[in-house]
């Protein structure tokens, strides 16, 4: 059971404002943007955002690729653009083949992700973000592998700029963020991090007929 103290946000709504706080709204409405969810659990977060912005909002997404030995570990996310970023340690700590990891890939992408973008966005993937200031968004950051992911496809669909809100993550993800995005938001840093849930007073869970909901709303 979570301690009071470890709870820093009463539910996704109220860390989709208290982002609001900390972003330089007033410069970034000088520009246009594109907010994007990396997860479902970001997008309302996501929305909230490009509200304030006047900006277009949208999910990138994504789903995980498991270790063979183990079904509780990700070793790498394939997004619906088909980018695949591999968990490079686990992956040698398995002794894993990147032939294992590409055709699991292609197997996920094809089985779980396509049949979302046909649902969500009749068939069209992710574009229009060439030249584009993007902001990627989460509800917090676990290991950082679907977020880094998101960046790459943004950056490789020719974005402007990349940068990236969350209300929590671990210290450790910081660097490795920062390394390619332009500029990085947060609400709180952990040293040490136990799981998003951990730190909201409610966090449902949402599902992907939800994110319609949330799309309409």
């Amino acid at each position: 059971m979570n301690s009071e103290n470890n709870i820093y946000f009463k539910n996704r709504e109220v860390a989709g404002y208290r982002l609001l706080d900390i972003l330089p709204i007033d410069k970034m409405k000088l520009e246009n943007w594109t907010v994007i969810s990396s997860s479902y659990g970001g997008y309302e977060i996501a929305k909230i955002i490009a509200n304030s912005l006047d900006a277009k909002v949208d999910i990138m997404f994504s789903d995980k690729i498991i270790a063979p030995q183990n079904d509780e570990c990700e070793i790498a996310i394939v997004t619906e653009h088909e980018e695949v970023l591999i968990h490079e340690e686990l992956v040698k700590s398995f002794d894993i083949s990147l032939d294992y990891i590409y055709t699991k890939s292609k197997q996920v992408y094809e089985d779980s992700i396509l049949s979302r973008v046909n649902s969500f966005r009749d068939g069209n993937k992710i574009s229009q973000l060439e030249y584009k200031n993007v902001l990627i968004v989460d509800e917090g950051i676990n290991t950082g592998l679907t977020m880094m992911a998101c960046i790459k496809t943004a950056i490789n669909l020719g974005a402007k700029s990349v940068s990236v809100a969350t209300p929590i993550l671990p210290s450790a993800s910081i660097q490795t963020i920062e390394s390619i995005a332009d500029d990085l938001y947060y609400i709180k840093k952990l040293d040490h991090f136990i799981a998003i849930n951990f730190y909201y007073d409610s966090l449902e869970d949402i599902e992907f007929e939800d994110i319609e909901k949330i799309k309409k709303g």
